[in-house]
């Protein structure tokens, strides 16, 4: 049994040189990484040493549970050499699944990037939870608004005064034109993405059916982007 055990190690590590095909590589190992190579293998040996004792009289069903453990190792080998394209793989798998809303965090492109991604809504609309100076709140993706406007209660639930606001600014609606207020918002954030210190509106009371997430969030961005049902933010 541990003849046939040392002989699969052996052909093993004889088929990786063989197939790497880099003879140089081995010759350039430094005396430390030999030391480390050596005494892996002996490590190595004294497993199957105690191993193959186990396995007394049974060398086939030895050998068999031998090579489990040998597929096993390839396959984590080479998951994780292929991690990049699994978590792609895994990121779009995620986003067909995800109620439109959701907001998931994708692998960034750029390091210190924060990117996240929308589904749809079956309306036509890309809707993110998102919040508003730490308050969780819907908010419609408008890039015509050329900023972020607030519904007066939602306003209210983010911490702001609404009693105080002037309603000076004329913003052009689906029922024509409506007066808001300016403020400034202390934070607006879509899942990791923060952006501090944002132009805002509050809407008059009765304008306005949605929270929009317009460009005073969007131009901020590193970029955006439109594609199918998913709309992309990296920021």
């Amino acid at each position: 049994m541990l003849g046939w055990l040392l002989l699969i190690l052996a052909a093993l590590v004889g088929l990786f040189v063989f197939l790497s095909g880099d003879t140089e590589a081995v010759k350039s190992l430094g005396f430390g990484q030999l030391a480390y190579m050596i005494a892996f293998a002996m490590l190595a040996l004294l497993l199957i040493t105690r191993v193959s004792g186990d396995y007394n009289g049974r060398a086939w069903t030895g050998l068999r549970h031998a090579m489990v453990w040998v597929i096993v190792a390839a396959a984590l080998v080479a998951g994780y050499s292929y991690r990049g394209e699994l978590t792609a793989v895994a990121y779009r798998v995620a986003g067909e699944v995800l109620p439109p809303g959701q907001v998931l965090t994708i692998e960034p492109t750029v390091t210190g990037e924060r990117a996240v991604r929308l589904r749809r809504h079956p309306g036509g609309h890309f809707i993110a939870r998102g919040a508003v100076n730490g308050t969780a709140l819907p908010l419609l993706i408008d890039t015509g608004a050329s900023t972020v406007v607030l519904k007066p209660a939602d306003a209210e639930r983010a911490g702001i005064d609404t009693e105080g606001l002037s309603f000076t600014v004329p913003v052009s609606t689906a029922n024509g034109t409506a007066y808001a207020a300016p403020v400034r918002l202390k934070a607006v954030s879509i899942g990791p993405i923060e952006l501090r210190d944002v132009e805002a509106l509050v809407a008059q009371p009765g304008t306005l059916s949605e929270n929009l997430l317009g460009m005073s969030f969007l131009k901020r961005l590193h970029s955006y982007e439109f594609s199918g049902d998913f709309l992309t933010l990296r920021g």
